[in-house]
């Protein structure tokens, strides 16, 4: 899937600021002036805002979402290894304790987040990173590698509320993964690499690293 064609800059003379106030000055609102209580409510606030705008930009076909893509499933087995393996190694070294700790505790528990984290996070998550943010601001993007290192940046830095480096650089390759793969198989291929990760990283144990009231702000 190739990057919409951008517009001349100069046709948008607000597009750059609204980059600006979404992807930038909106995740150091959220991680530098609310509490930890009042994360996930700013995050619905994001989305939402951010659905809103992928309604209001013209020339995008919401049917693009589901047609004419393919499911990489050799992808898909390779990043739900990948993943695997960097999580136990990761808790193994930082939180032994609590490697495969709801698995072995609440396994019940675990199969309700396997079946609302693809619908209520990674689902928005990848229209707001992936459609929103090559289609209405591919005119201030860079071309090919390096726009998907931008937004591999832009979805890292969006996690700064969590203030972990772990999260920081799991992030910035998920997003480099998932941006990818947005650009050559579709939104499903993305969203399902998206959820993929995220359980298998909940199933590790690392959901420790994404819960807000683990938050320990640097200051």
């Amino acid at each position: 899937m190739a990057l919409h064609p951008p517009d001349a800059l100069s046709a948008h003379p607000w597009r750059l600021a609204e980059f600006g106030a979404l992807y930038v000055a909106t995740p150091l609102a959220i991680a530098f002036l609310l509490p930890p209580g009042r994360i996930f409510p700013a995050l619905f606030l994001f989305s939402l805002a951010g659905l809103l705008l992928l309604w209001r930009t013209g020339g995008f076909d919401w049917r693009s979402l589901i047609r004419g893509n393919r499911i990489p499933w050799w992808e898909v087995a390779g990043i739900a290894l990948a993943t695997l393996v960097s999580g136990v190694a990761i808790m193994w070294l930082a939180r032994p304790e609590a490697l495969f700790a709801m698995v072995r505790a609440r396994p019940e528990f675990l199969l309700v987040i396997w079946c609302l984290y693809p619908l209520l996070s990674a689902l928005p998550q990848e229209l707001i990173f992936r459609p929103l943010f090559f289609h209405r601001y591919g005119a201030i993007l860079p071309h090919g590698q390096a726009a998907i290192a931008v937004n591999a940046a832009i979805f890292s830095f969006a996690h700064l509320m969590y203030w972990s480096w772990v999260v920081a650089l799991m992030t910035f390759c998920g997003g480099w993964i998932f941006a990818r793969a947005y650009l050559r198989h579709g939104f499903p291929a993305a969203w399902l690499l998206h959820a993929v990760a995220g359980n298998v990283l909940f199933a590790v144990g690392m959901g420790h690293y994404f819960y807000s009231g683990n938050v320990v702000r640097p200051f």
